[in-house]
């Protein structure tokens, strides 16, 4: 019988996380996407009990750009996602990837068991691992 190999979410995430406040405007948020060369920002809880929001330049595309609305007026909470999907760094990526199509997502945010940030996790990335590892 042909076994499978475990592939965790934490070994094909994206490490490191770029974060911005709900409340900064979707014109900083353009300004730290292109600075860190990344598509999307984890949005930060606002206290022990909220969650983490997600905010992708389709988002930007679709509530600002396309509505024509004022960059530098319209916040970030405004147009984010949230709560975000999470994963745990140690789940399975056939798993994950489950999830993910199950909602139609293309990413997750990857979270450690005090349920801090530790990556992002993308569909992509997760699918081509899985094909490539049991090919």
């Amino acid at each position: 019988m042909n076994e499978k190999k475990y592939t965790s979410v934490g070994e094909v995430m994206s490490r490191g996380v770029h974060t911005i406040s709900g409340m900064a405007t979707v014109a900083d948020a353009v300004k730290e996407m292109r600075d860190h060369h990344v598509s999307s920002l984890v949005v930060e809880r606002r206290g022990e009990h909220d969650e983490y929001g997600l905010l992708e330049v389709y988002d930007i595309a679709k509530e600002v750009v396309a509505t024509d609305r004022s960059p530098s007026r319209t916040n970030v909470y405004e147009i984010m996602s949230k709560p975000v999907m999470s994963l745990a760094a140690d789940m399975d990526i056939r798993y994950a990837v489950r999830l993910l199509v199950r909602f139609r997502l293309t990413r997750a945010l990857v979270i450690d068991a005090s349920r801090t940030p530790v990556g992002l996790a993308t569909l992509r990335d997760m699918a081509l691992c899985q094909i490539e590892t049991n090919d």
